[in-house]
């Protein structure tokens, strides 16, 4: 089961490491737009091939898939709401072109569908044996952007590296229980409520995607970023690909 946990960490490891990027190096914004169009290829291509597909599989023709989706979705947008409604005073107004309005979607995303990956990635493990090596990278890659976004932002709102990296590396290890906890306690899940989990992840990462990501990467990147969010979703979907060959 530690193998498990390793592998947990081992996927959200990326949180770390674009932490320590973004706050010790200055990225220009155009690298930083290009690296988050690469990574929303990648999650396109897991919400597509790995989370939906899935579910819809293994449902069995129920509705749990759907159910889950725009539970996913529903969930990240009132949460993003009530954040941002509590975060700010009337007279203050959030910059939207400030990387500071990312800090607490970019979060919100990250433990939103990053738990229930997680919990996908650990049942994986329990029914095949071996971990999905598609879901892991681009659980991997599509990390690495959202944390140097929402570092990025950190930084530009006084935060310390120390408090920045300890931040990452507490949801690092929490996504990683997470995977564990996928493993153990939920193997015994029935087909219909793992689909449901498969879709909620699902569409929480496609509200922050069209909501946050996408914006945020064309912004920065400006046409650079469709064409590395071409590039991350070929990528992706090559390693579906080659694992299923």
């Amino acid at each position: 089961m530690f193998n498990v946990f390793l592998i947990g960490l081992l996927s959200t490891s990326s949180l770390v490491i674009g932490g320590v990027l973004a706050s010790r190096f200055t990225l220009e914004k155009r690298t930083i737009g290009i690296i988050m169009g690469f990574g929303a290829g990648t999650l396109i291509s897991a919400v597509s091939y790995e989370l939906i597909f899935e579910a819809v599989q293994i449902a069995k023709r129920s509705g749990f898939p759907a159910y889950g989706f725009f539970s996913g979705a529903l969930t990240f947008l009132l949460a993003d709401w009530l954040i941002g409604r509590f975060s700010f005073s009337k007279t203050q107004k959030p910059d939207p072109n400030s990387h500071t309005a990312l800090i607490v979607p970019m979060i919100l995303a990250i433990i939103l569908d990053g738990i229930p990956e997680s919990i996908v990635l650990g049942l994986g493990i329990f029914e095949s044996g071996s971990v999905s090596l598609s879901m892991l990278v681009a659980i991997f890659i599509s990390n690495l952007p959202e944390a140097i976004a929402g570092s990025v932002g950190m930084k530009e709102s006084g935060w310390s590296r120390k408090k920045i990296i300890i931040l990452w590396f507490g949801i690092a290890l929490f996504c990683a229980v997470a995977t564990l906890l996928g493993f153990t306690l939920f193997s015994n899940i029935s087909p219909p409520w793992m689909a449901f989990i498969n879709a909620y992840a699902g569409g929480a990462i496609l509200m922050m995607l069209a909501n946050s990501m996408i914006p945020e990467a064309y912004e920065n990147g400006g046409k650079l970023a469709g064409v590395f969010t071409i590039l991350g979703f070929f990528v992706s979907v090559s390693i579906v690909i080659l694992e299923n060959s």
